[in-house]
């Protein structure tokens, strides 16, 4: 063996091994900005491109017409109690085009944006989670976005309008017992065969489960493994691979219609099989020659889907939380003040509005490269993982805050689906736990990498002299970047990013996290390179050291979208105590994700010897302050402008809408910071003995009034903010029902009879 083939074959022997659906995988994607965070030398330039996109005059004539008037007609308690959506709202559905959003409109749908897509999904989302699932679904990863992007022109013409206008409801069927997070291990099974009429097509055996809106859909998409032993296609090829085809409920040998209840929310999702069902050939997505391409097709479409659904329904679910907790802790009072002035209210508050603005910046973001033709694989893990995480965060906070408000359910509750809605968004899509340990870095090391997805093109290539060119020249490259990186590291470690360049004319207030993420990408690259170079194809087996590289790039990742959306719109000076506080914590994630993932290095002694130069002097970041804390919080628990944009995505009910209970909420925070000084007056004149203090509060305004401290008038506005405030923090109840199997309460017993009188004579 020459020289040359020895070093090609210890090289591709410490190159990570991917399988098929690896490669498919890290293929479908597009990189763009990701890949500036993973090359230790971000080109800030490449995310300024973007520019902050505006709804179009029909994409908001929408918005504020129809999906208003959806959203006036959803009741969550009433859909909880039907256990569906009301026939009402399943009308506006289907004729106003809700289940066609981003079909073309030569198809009959409504060709809009992503970024409507997402605005759409996120006022449903705040109103009922059951609606925006139901819209959603059609909307994103399913057999509509398929057919468009890869059906033939005949499953175009015939299918697109009839599900741009709820004639067909479709589903996807993906998941089944045996393949969840593993879904390139399907067991599902079709084979190419004739029927009994020798016509040509598939035999199909499957089994799926969780397949949201499958109890109730005529068009199932689905994913299995086809196999063709008899060589009928003409490709030689007996396992043809993952392929994806429509088949009609109505099919024969279709099992379907059962329903899965889902923390008992109530939208549509069940259990689906097959037994031997047999379809033609040209049901398959794109037609036969499409055969074998599912996978690929599936991972394209999941790179745009998982941008879009899901982070819109988290962002809307941030910011009721956030928008409803600010008010109800200004309306709540103990102790003789508002709960929001407390020290231990006003954490969550910051902690809520800070990530809800860092949330909306990185769905923003995200969604301007969609619409600019990408396909951000890695940044809609980002989304994905962390924005429902921070919807968990965000929704248990709120439960905090509302107390045992929030726990009660009843049409007055706010928060019970979202809550209940948490696990739903944290499972689906590919499951938290996997997209941080294994998706978010395992596929960004090689997929936005420079140089390792050319390496790997270069060791298969099947010419021994050009493969040893390839790799020669790309590896040279990579090596001096290292050089640089390890440089980069040791400099701004030492500087704290100081001497690395900032784009120019940005906010000087914000310049300092620029530098950080020059810093801390130039570390992420030398430490990624160090693991692929040390680690190799072991590393995607260490998953809690990919977890936390994944940690890293997300955080750099988020930080990096909260400047670009602070800048797209203008600098607001108001907004920088939120820039400021999700920018910290962000880096200060980073860096201490950094920072564990070298005391916990696998190789002990690589990790001790990259941490004195990943940091020479120590850390350079800190979470947000206590003070910072309390301008955030200031943002939430007070009416402005600012706090109105921060939640200006969700359903706001009108102000004369006093049966709703947001509304109602509102209109008692605005109540309660109108009579704040006359509480004040209140308090002061009874703690100077003015009247005579009492136990009850009618008591005590009572004895304010007759003592002349306060007018009629004002007795009148703090009686009428009373009664709503008292509205607004009643907890629903309900009639007792007789337990099954109770004792009945005897009846009572009758009156004894009177003592006979004597006898007549």
């Amino acid at each position: 063996m020459s020289l040359r083939s020895r070093l090609l074959d210890t090289f591709k022997k410490a190159l990570p091994k991917l399988s098929d659906t690896e490669k498919e995988a890290l293929e479908s994607g597009t990189v763009g900005w990701d890949a500036e965070l993973m090359s230790g030398r971000p080109d800030w330039s490449q995310l300024f491109k973007y520019e902050k996109a505006e709804l179009s005059a029909e994409e908001q004539a929408f918005l504020d017409g129809p999906c208003e008037k959806l959203c006036a007609i959803l009741d969550n308690w009433e859909i909880q109690k039907e256990n569906d959506l009301p026939e009402a709202a399943w009308k506006i559905i289907k004729d106003e085009g809700f289940l066609g959003l981003e079909i073309p409109k030569e198809y009959g749908g409504k060709g809009f944006s992503s970024k409507a897509h997402s605005a759409v999904v996120m006022k449903l989302a705040s109103r009922s989670i059951t609606a925006a699932v139901t819209v959603m679904v059609p909307n994103s990863l399913g057999p509509a976005e398929l057919i468009h992007e890869y059906g033939t022109q005949q499953q175009k013409d015939y299918y697109l309008p009839r599900l741009a206008n709820g004639q067909e409801i479709p589903c996807f069927a993906l998941t089944g017992p045996d393949a969840g997070s593993d879904a390139g291990g399907l067991p599902d099974v079709g084979v190419v065969c004739k029927n009994e009429k020798g016509e040509l097509g598939i035999k199909l055996n499957w089994e799926k489960r969780y397949i949201t809106l499958g109890p109730i859909a005529t068009l199932i998409g689905l994913a299995f493994k086809l196999e063709d032993p008899d060589n009928l296609l003409g490709k030689d090829k007996k396992d043809m691979g993952i392929t994806v085809a429509l088949v009609p409920r109505e099919t024969p040998g279709v099992e379907i219609g059962e329903r899965h209840m889902p923390m008992d929310l109530p939208f549509h999702n069940g259990p689906n099989k097959g037994h031997d069902v047999f379809i033609p050939l040209d049901n398959i997505i794109g037609g036969p020659e499409r055969a074998g391409q599912g996978w690929r097709m599936l991972m394209e479409s999941l790179a745009v889907g998982r941008s879009l659904s899901l982070p819109a329904l988290s962002t809307a679910a941030a910011q009721l939380s956030t928008y409803a907790s600010g008010a109800y802790s200004r309306t709540r009072r103990q102790f003789g003040t508002a709960i929001s002035n407390f020290e231990g209210i006003e954490e969550p508050l910051a902690r809520m509005g800070g990530l809800t603005y860092m949330m909306n910046a990185a769905r923003e973001a995200t969604l301007q490269m969609v619409d600019n033709g990408e396909r951000p694989a890695i940044p809609s893990a980002i989304l994905k993982y962390h924005l429902t995480e921070g919807m968990r965060t965000i929704v248990n906070d709120a439960m905090d805050i509302h107390g045992g408000k929030a726990i009660s359910n009843g049409p007055n509750n706010l928060f019970s689906t979202l809550y209940k809605g948490v696990p739903v968004a944290i499972t689906v899509e590919g499951a938290n736990i996997m997209t941080r340990n294994l998706i978010i870095f395992g596929q960004g090391a090689v997929r936005a990498h420079p140089y390792v997805l050319k390496e790997l093109a270069a060791a298969e290539e099947p010419d021994e002299k050009k493969s040893f060119r390839k790799l020669t020249g790309t590896l040279a490259a990579h090596v001096f970047n290292g050089v640089k990186s390890f440089a980069k590291s040791i400099v701004y470690g030492i500087s704290g990013g100081r001497l690395s360049k900032v784009p120019k004319g940005v906010d000087k207030e914000t310049k300092k996290y620029y530098r950080q993420i020059n810093r801390l990408s130039a570390s992420f690259n030398l430490v990624a390179d160090t693991s692929l170079a040390v680690l190799g194809g072991g590393l995607k087996k260490m998953e809690r050291t990919s977890a936390r590289m994944g940690d890293v790039y997300s955080n750099m990742y988020l930080a990096s979208t909260v400047l670009w959306y602070y800048e797209k719109q203008g600098r607001p000076k108001e907004d920088l105590p939120l820039v400021h506080w999700a920018c910290q914590r962000c880096l200060n994630n980073a860096e201490n994700a950094l920072d564990d993932t070298l005391k916990n290095y696998p190789k002990k002694s690589v990790g001790m010897m990259l941490r004195p130069i990943v940091f020479p002097t120590g850390k350079h970041t800190a979470k947000p302050s206590d003070k910072l804390d309390r301008q955030v919080a200031d943002i939430v628990r007070n009416p402005s402008e600012l706090r109105d944009r921060l939640t200006k995505a969700i359903y706001k009910p009108g102000a004369g809408n006093q049966n709703d209970p947001l509304a109602k909420l509102e209109e008692a925070f605005r109540q309660s910071i109108a009579t704040e000084p006359l509480e004040k007056k209140l308090s002061r004149a009874q703690r100077d003995g003015k009247f005579e203090s009492a136990n009850t509060r009618n008591q005590v305004l009572d004895n304010a009034k007759n003592a002349g401290v306060i007018t009629e008038e004002e007795f009148a506005t703090l009686k009428k903010a009373d009664a709503i405030r008292r509205e607004v923090i009643a907890v629903d109840s309900f009639p007792q029902a007789q337990p099954a199997g109770a004792e009945k309460k005897p009846e009572p017993a009758a009156p004894p009879k009177p003592p006979k009188g004597p006898k007549a004579a």
